[in-house]
């Protein structure tokens, strides 16, 4: 048997009035989804436990089974794996938007989806004016990493897609003094040494979001965990644009694959990423395919970005779904981010078991509402991987 485990990011919503009451997933065309709701098993799960953040690297974890009050140490590091980067033991990592800051409110977490060509510049002048302790490496796009040397990690820092349009004082890292105090000195030199950069000016002439300041959270040390091939006796594959999900794959055993084209937002290759979900399945036991675009949609509170989204990410199912072999598919978001609150939320997600061996249970249809009728009831997310091999019911 191969397994699927299939993550199209934020998906689930809330009823909207623009949409007569329906969420975005009742509204998107979804034959696909839909197809395998009625064939398969479908519930209602909580990804993430209610006293911890509601995160994509919280909520994949459980999904994998893996205890995220036992393995989760923090984004930065498994974001740096995803890179390539290995974590010195001294070393905290950080992930560190590039944000638009004007006049002491934060309006851009992500600088107007600043280009990798424009963000790698600027992250080397960042480490040509504030290298020694600190080293910046870059990501995609606004995605970049802080590795902090001989510094604690024991700080509080906001996620900047939490506080679109306040004020930044608000929102400054607290905690330990001394590293608290180096990150606030980064931070406001960061602003001066990229207002200068010719990349910025050039935005700015455009009337584009200058990214402008750094903005590190998510801070941890590497985790200590096993693979899956230990956990379970599967390898294989895990696809997605963003480091964050493709550095927890790498620390759970799986190997990352590229694909040209995924960006992580809504322009993102979905064939492409349909097409290696399929290579990888034929080689492989298991394949973790996530699609970052209808996140970044709800972040933006872009309601049409979101459905044309789903949409796309439908299609990708219908290519998945010729597979000729024995397989399953868990489908299921890591959790809600509802455009109207445009950051994640704690509510219960949709999610369907359909392949070999998995009787139906009558549901029609693959959404928010449907699945709660569905018979797994409601569940949480580190029953999924048991529900999906088979060992629960």
């Amino acid at each position: 048997m191969k397994y699927l485990i299939f993550i199209p990011d934020g998906m689930a919503d809330r009823p909207l009035k623009e949409l007569d009451g329906r969420t975005p997933l009742q509204t998107a065309k979804t034959p696909n989804m839909d197809e395998i709701a009625r064939e398969g098993r479908c519930g209602l799960t909580e990804n993430v436990p209610k006293d911890m953040e509601p995160g994509s690297e919280i909520a994949t974890l459980s999904i994998l089974g893996y205890d995220p009050k036992r393995y989760y140490t923090g984004r930065g590091p498994l974001e740096a794996a995803g890179m390539g980067i290995e974590v010195e033991d001294d070393e905290v990592a950080y992930r560190c938007n590039l944000v638009t800051v004007k006049e002491g409110i934060l309006v851009d977490y992500s600088s107007g989806h600043i280009s990798n060509e424009d963000a790698k510049k600027l992250i080397e002048a960042l480490n040509e004016e504030l290298n020694g302790e600190a080293r910046f490496l870059a990501g995609v796009s606004y995605r970049n990493l802080l590795l902090l040397r001989g510094y604690s990690e024991r700080v509080t820092c906001t996620p900047p897609h939490n506080i679109i349009g306040e004020e930044i004082e608000r929102h400054l890292p607290v905690g330990d003094e001394r590293t608290v105090r180096k990150l606030k000195e980064m931070m406001f030199l960061s602003t001066e040494i990229l207002m200068r950069h010719e990349i910025n000016e050039e935005r700015v002439r455009r009337g584009e979001n200058p990214a402008n300041m750094i903005w590190p959270w998510g801070q941890g040390r590497k985790p200590d965990m096993p693979e899956m091939s230990v956990k379970y006796g599967l390898k294989g594959c895990v696809i997605s644009a963003v480091d964050l999900i493709r550095g927890l794959g790498s620390y759970a055993g799986l190997k990352i694959v590229d694909v040209a084209g995924a960006t992580g937002y809504v322009d993102t290759n979905y064939r492409g990423k349909a097409e290696a979900a399929l290579r990888c399945l034929e080689k492989n036991d298991v394949v973790l395919l996530h699609v970052e675009a209808p996140d970044e949609a709800s972040h933006e509170g872009d309601m049409e970005k979101k459905i044309y989204a789903i949409e796309r990410i439908d299609e990708m199912l219908g290519m998945i779904l010729e597979f000729e072999e024995s397989f399953r598919i868990l489908l299921t978001p890591d959790h809600a981010t509802p455009l109207k609150l445009r950051t994640h939320s704690h509510d219960p997600v949709p999610f369907v078991i359909w392949g070999d061996g998995i009787e139906r249970d009558g549901i029609e249809r693959y959404d928010e509402i449907s699945a709660k009728g569905g018979s797994y009831g409601m569940r949480n997310g580190l029953e999924l991987m048991g529900l999906l091999l088979g060992e629960k019911r």
